[in-house]
């Protein structure tokens, strides 16, 4: 495991504290995070609109996607949609907010990543077949090449739909900070491999200046 893995009862307020903590220390004026998508991050969002109140400056927030799936944007499925009605209805505005469209392909969101260079925080979760954003275990993507920031990827085994677009792991690794969080026994089996390297295991793969797992007790085991 690339990073420190931090155990605690409340993901999302450990989350929440961890982006505040991180707009603080930021080394411009502006502050880039990228976003994610599941149930997980839907209440980490909730929970840091309502608990950054005066801490966060949103209007110095540029918000960029970690992965789409290949839905419109009002779909139940859109991570827009997700990140829309947790954290960007709650909170008002961002200074900016770049989401993925996928019949654009990968190469315009490429340039802007390479244009940006670093981004301060990239936010994951962590499936239980071990895949990260939309990088699946067995899939082209996972295989990207090293100069390859963004992809079009699919899972090989039809377990998670939709074609998406996603950073890929040399993307992700331009991050000052990743935050990763995991939670619920189901996840278990996939953070012990990402624990214990497993090379076949997406998220064994996640590096950046700086990489935080935040797991709970349920996902950790006996960590």
């Amino acid at each position: 495991m690339h990073g420190e893995l931090v155990v605690v009862d409340d993901v999302p307020g450990e989350f929440a504290e961890r982006i505040i903590e991180a707009f603080h220390r930021r080394p411009t004026d502006s502050f880039s995070l990228a976003v994610s998508g599941g149930e997980l991050a839907r209440r980490c969002y909730e929970r840091l609109a309502d608990d950054a109140g005066n801490q966060i400056d949103w209007w110095k927030v540029d918000l960029y996607w970690g992965d789409e799936r290949c839905v419109p944007h009002e779909d139940p499925d859109s991570n827009y949609r997700l990140v829309k009605e947790s954290l960007l209805s709650r909170v008002g505005a961002v200074n900016a907010n770049y989401p993925m469209f996928c019949d654009q392909g990968p190469d315009p969101y490429q340039l802007l990543l390479g244009e940006l260079g670093k981004l301060d925080v990239v936010h994951l979760g962590l499936g239980p077949d071990g895949h990260t954003a939309s990088i699946f275990p067995g899939s082209p993507g996972f295989e990207a090449d090293p100069g390859r920031l963004v992809v079009m990827n699919e899972d090989p085994s039809g377990t998670n739909p939709h074609p998406r677009m996603t950073l890929t792991l040399a993307g992700i690794a331009r991050a000052h900070l990743v935050v990763v969080t995991v939670s619920g026994e189901e996840k278990r089996e996939a953070l012990d491999r990402v624990r214990a390297g497993d090379p076949t295991c997406p998220g064994a793969h996640v590096n950046a200046d700086r990489v935080l797992w935040i797991a709970d007790r349920a996902a950790a085991g006996d960590a």
